[in-house]
């Protein structure tokens, strides 16, 4: 029997040596510096995770309100309210479902009992005491209004049932349509399809007196438009002059009328737009819109667009005229798949709308500025003093100059990216899809950063940072952390940043999960760790990689360490050369392998950034180890297909990363002779009640006789500590496999009954007070958590 599972064993080796091989060849562009499973990232308490109560949560949107530290969650059937210190902590919930009558209805109308749930699909801060939260209302769209109380006060958290009204022209039918709004001043601007059958797409605007939205069946301002996000940004301090923009998608349109390329817009609004008072009534007298270009320049002149608008974050500065907006496009093509990140100033965006309007005489026919006489007021601008003063509302306008803006509504230019491209592009096939996108802004010494969090479609957050170099005028992608947000693989709906707080909270089909921004300490417990990470978070404080604070604040600690730039750990930490002593200091371990058998000499950096490179010590020569046919250097370490007895010695694993120089482990490999093994496998040891004799109990199915080992006839006396652990985990370690628990377990699982397998426990236990052996994690402790091979 023992010989059965020395055979599975081995099977087993050979396939962790395929996935390893399979994994040495994995192309990636970029490489996270450091990679958390969920598992490792709740251990380390990085993560937090609300899931709900019962059914999946399917949260629809999220509304951040640091005033009265919560996070609204709008749901399938329900609204919650979650504790921004821990939103897994004392939630507040308000069930809010479609009636029975609404639910029957909605089926007798074809639809499947799922979609007529009531999924929230609007949640706006109303007020100081409010929220307006609207939902799908089983394809009957209802709104309401949610009290949360006065600040510093008894949090309150209730559905006011008077305020509960229609929802239409507010909330989609249909909860899988796009959707965005936002608030302002009282009012609601939403972009969104108004109709059942999701025919008529239209950005509106709803106040307690008027309705104001764009033309209805009209394909020059609308087609086929998906909605991806909104802001209302000012232009001034003129309040009067203030702009809504809505960022979506939608599709050209020839002669015949059939649908072409798809292009992504920013659409434009005045805030006080109040429509004409002969023609346009309650339509929009300002509407404009404009392409937004995002691509890479390639042979021949030929650009690759990225024309699908996935995802939009406004960046805030200080000064809240000109934030940044970055924008996550994903390609059309379904040969090519990619994704890229541009960035936008608002001056570009500005200077496109108050440049030349576009112009063509038919469909078929291409895009021309205009040139002949634009009207006075110009088209497209507000009713406010910055523009003359001369009209207190659009409905004052002149009539030529709503015509003109009514069949003029695209502008000519379209709006570039910062320094003309993206700022992060992702274009391998086969790769994760890219889903959401959050920025901060942070400050390090040398210079302000963005940290780009983007989401994924199997519960990823990439946390990233792009550096633009002035003088190659290149672009350098960072990717700091691959976190495992979710414990299942599900598409990231939605990312919100709370700066104040340095929490990042993310949203999926399953719950809500709460994360830090940083966690320094992970980075390793040495200046170079922590310098090489370029995290523009955290620094070398002369004893720990910590929180990088600016001048001024915390200033005891002067003594700081950070090259978010260049990662410059030589200079900074000193660690060009590789001496004996640094040699001698690396961690030591035995290995021990079998002629003509498979060994692996495990060696993962704490950085999947840092370069491996192995070298072979005999005395006081060192040569580098070369891969071959025999001999190959994969991403777990170095494998030797077939050891023999010459590829004994003394290995040591040294990593270069941005220059700097370490030897992270110094490995002996002792090979033992394959014939001495195979004599000591198949000889039966009869002595009875020798301890160190271990084997699975005989079952129905054993027909094979279960040899014991001894562990002095395979391990060299020279070796330190031989005779002082279990012979299964050392024979184990002969052929090169280290998980010997894992088995362990395997053995008795397959070939043991339940009830020898009871009488094995009972016999093999260890005497009260004694400690296992170290598992994997604890014998590789100098590794930073990272698992790419999860068990």
């Amino acid at each position: 029997m023992m010989a059965v599972c020395i055979r599975t064993v081995y099977l087993t080796m050979m396939l962790l040596c395929l996935n390893l091989l399979g994994t040495a060849y994995t192309a990636h562009s970029i490489y996270p510096r450091i990679r958390l499973s969920h598992k490792e990232s709740w251990q380390l308490n990085r993560t937090w995770v609300f899931h709900g109560h019962g059914a999946s949560l399917q949260p629809q949107t999220m509304l951040l309100d640091e005033g009265h530290e919560r996070l609204y969650i709008g749901a399938k059937n329900a609204l919650y309210s979650l504790s921004l210190d821990r939103v897994n902590t004392h939630p507040k919930e308000i069930q809010w479902s479609s009636t029975e009558y609404q639910i029957e209805e909605c089926l007798m109308k074809g639809r499947e009992k799922l979609e007529c749930a009531n999924y929230i699909k609007v949640l706006q801060q109303y007020n100081q005491t409010h929220l307006l939260v609207c939902g799908t209302g089983a394809f009957n769209p209802v709104c309401g209004l949610v009290t949360v109380g006065i600040t510093g006060q008894d949090r309150q958290f209730a559905l006011e049932e008077d305020s509960v009204m229609s929802g239409r022209g507010r909330c989609p039918y249909d909860p899988n349509s796009p959707c965005t709004s936002t608030l302002s001043r009282g009012e609601l601007y939403v972009a969104l399809y108004t109709d059942y059958w999701e025919n008529d797409g239209a950005l509106c605007r709803l106040n307690n007196q008027t309705y104001t939205r764009t033309e209805r069946d009209d394909r020059q301002q609308l087609n086929e438009p998906k909605f991806v996000g909104s802001a209302v940004i000012s232009d001034n301090d003129d309040r009067d002059d203030d702009k809504v923009y809505f960022f979506f998608t939608e599709r050209e349109t020839d002669a015949e009328g059939a649908n072409k390329a798809v292009y992504s817009r920013v659409g434009r609004v005045c805030a006080n737009d109040q429509g004409g008072q002969r023609m346009l009534v309650n339509r929009w007298s300002s509407f404009l819109k404009t392409r937004l270009i995002c691509s890479v320049a390639g042979p021949n002149g030929i650009d690759t667009h990225f024309d699908e608008l996935e995802d939009v974050f406004v960046l805030n500065n200080k000064d809240k005229k000109n934030p940044e907006i970055f924008c996550l496009f994903s390609t059309t093509s379904a040969v090519f798949k990619g994704y890229a990140v541009c960035v936008y100033h608002m001056d570009d965006i500005r200077a496109a709308f108050n440049g030349p309007f576009a112009y063509r005489e038919r469909p078929e026919h291409h895009w021309t500025p205009y040139e002949d006489r634009v009207p006075y007021p110009r088209p497209g601008s507000c009713a406010s003093k910055v523009n003359g003063g001369g009209f207190s509302s659009s409905k004052e306008f002149p009539d030529e100059v709503l015509r003109f803006v009514r069949a003029h509504p695209v502008m000519y230019r379209p709006i570039l990216p910062q320094h003309r491209r993206p700022v992060l592009l992702q274009t391998e096939p086969g790769r994760r899809k890219l889903t959401q996108i959050a920025v901060d802004r942070v400050q390090a010494q040398d210079g302000n950063y963005h940290v780009l969090y983007i989401g994924t479609d199997d519960s990823l957050v990439l946390k990233i940072i792009t550096i633009y170099n002035k003088d190659t005028d290149t672009m350098e992608e960072v990717l700091l952390e691959e976190l495992q947000v979710f414990k299942v693989p599900v598409p990231i709906k939605e990312i919100i940043i709370s700066p104040k707080r340095q929490q990042l909270y993310v949203g999926s089909e399953v719950g809500v999960a709460q994360l830090r921004l940083h966690q320094c300490d992970l980075y390793g417990s040495e200046c170079a760790d922590c310098c090489l990470a370029r995290d523009p978070y955290c620094a070398w404080d002369g004893l720990t990689c910590s929180r990088y604070y600016p001048a001024g604040v915390y200033t005891k600690r002067r003594f700081r360490r950070q090259d978010v730039r260049h990662g410059n750990a030589v200079q900074l930490c000193n660690g060009l050369q590789i001496d004996d002593e640094q040699w001698h200091r690396a961690e030591e371990r035995f290995v021990y392998g079998v002629e003509r058998n498979s060994t692996l000499l495990e060696c993962v950096p704490r950085s999947l950034q840092a370069k491996v490179l192995w070298f072979l010590q005999r005395g006081d020569e060192r040569h580098e180890v070369r891969g071959d046919e025999r001999v190959i250097l994969t991403s777990h370490g170095l494998l030797f297909l077939r050891v023999r007895s010459s590829d004994a010695g003394v290995y040591v694993c040294q990593t270069v990363e941005h220059g700097y120089v370490h030897a992270l482990l110094r490995i002996t490999l002792h090979v033992l002779k394959g014939e001495k093994v195979e004599s000591v496998i198949h000889r039966v040891n009869d002595r009875e009640g020798d301890k160190a004799a271990v084997t699975c109990p005989h079952s129905s199915l054993d027909s094979v006789p279960g040899p014991s080992i001894s562990p002095r006839s395979l391990v060299p006396s020279s070796v330190p500590g031989a005779h002082s652990r279990l012979w299964y985990k050392e024979f184990l370690q002969l052929i090169g496999y280290g998980d010997a628990q894992r088995v362990e377990a395997y053995c008795e699982r397959v070939w043991c009954s339940d009830k020898k397998r009871k009488k094995s426990k009972k016999k093999y236990a260890p005497p009260a007070g004694e400690k296992r052996g170290k598992g994997r994690g604890e014998e590789n402790s100098h590794r930073a958590p990272r698992h790419t091979l999860d068990t």
